[in-house]
């Protein structure tokens, strides 16, 4: 079997450098993706560089955003640095990252699905799913949407919501009549078609932070009733990558401290103004 470019690098690094940096922390298995990230000294990470505010590459080259913040605070507690790598969402949630990255912080919903190809933390925020019309549809009711396009990011839950094939077990309002998805690559596309005068779609599903950055940036959109279903967010790890089980439980500890801690809370107000690290109740 080739090695991982993770495990390649590992071994590309012991030839040249001996003695230069102090011992990892020990771990049982020195084949867990924990053992690897602390010996490399570096968390690859994937995540959005534009799905603000959770995560936006900025000009400079540097990221900024409440899942960069996260992430941040979770290499910092490994012990470790990180390299944020930007592949699209589809490819994330697919599985089989073939050694690319080591983990997804980048909100994605626990769905029994993903579950089958990725393992997930405890989650580290919950946020509800916001339809938003185009002001120019004048749509102002979920029934409005019936028959009509709605803009959302590939392979999301909202997509699956609109397409009747969202996880059962997150309750969830029932899709207008006739309904139909417009799909971009992510969420923010969404945003930005519609500032720019695309008319493909007669408005967007995607997180309520995600709606209230694109209103306060002067997205021509406006909130219609209440979410449709809430989503518990958490970071994600390739089953079919090298072991994991120490870096799944060193992680859930860090986010379980964190929750204790009130980092998240404070990282949580902010970048979206309020607390959405607490669970909130299902929908009927």
């Amino acid at each position: 079997m080739l090695p991982t470019p993770r495990r390649l690098t590992l071994l590309v690094s012991a030839l040249f450098v001996v003695g230069a940096c102090a011992a990892p922390a020990a771990t049982s298995n020195p084949d867990d993706l924990l053992a690897l990230v602390k010996t490399a000294g570096t968390i690859r990470v994937s995540t959005d560089p534009d799905y603000a505010p959770q995560s936006v590459l900025k000009p400079d080259g540097t990221y900024e955003g409440f899942d960069i913040d996260v992430t941040n605070e979770i290499a910092k507690r490994l012990g470790v640095t990180v390299e944020f790598i930007t592949p699209g969402w589809d490819t994330i949630t697919a599985g089989s990252w073939g050694g690319r990255w080591d983990v997804s912080v980048g909100s994605m919903t626990i769905l029994a699905d993903r579950k089958k190809i990725l393992d997930f933390s405890v989650a580290y925020y919950y946020t509800p799913a916001q339809l938003a019309a185009t002001k120019a549809s004048g749509i102002t009711t979920l029934d409005g949407f019936a028959g009509k396009t709605i803009c959302v990011g590939d392979s999301t839950t909202y997509q699956y919501w609109l397409e009747g094939t969202l996880d059962p077990v997150i309750k969830a309002l029932t899709p207008p009549a006739g309904a139909t998805a417009f799909k971009l690559p992510t969420d923010q596309n969404c945003a930005e078609a519609i500032q720019a005068g695309r008319t493909e779609s007669d408005g967007i599903l995607t997180s309520n932070t995600v709606i209230e950055q694109a209103i306060g940036a002067g997205v021509p959109i406006v909130k219609v009733g209440e979410p449709v279903y809430n989503e518990e967010l958490a970071v994600a790890i390739d089953k079919s990558g090298p072991p994991h089980a120490e870096l799944l439980a060193a992680i859930d500890k860090i986010i379980t401290d964190m929750h204790s801690d009130g980092t998240l809370k404070a990282l949580s107000e902010k970048w979206f103004g309020e607390d959405l690290t607490t669970k909130v109740g299902e929908l009927a």
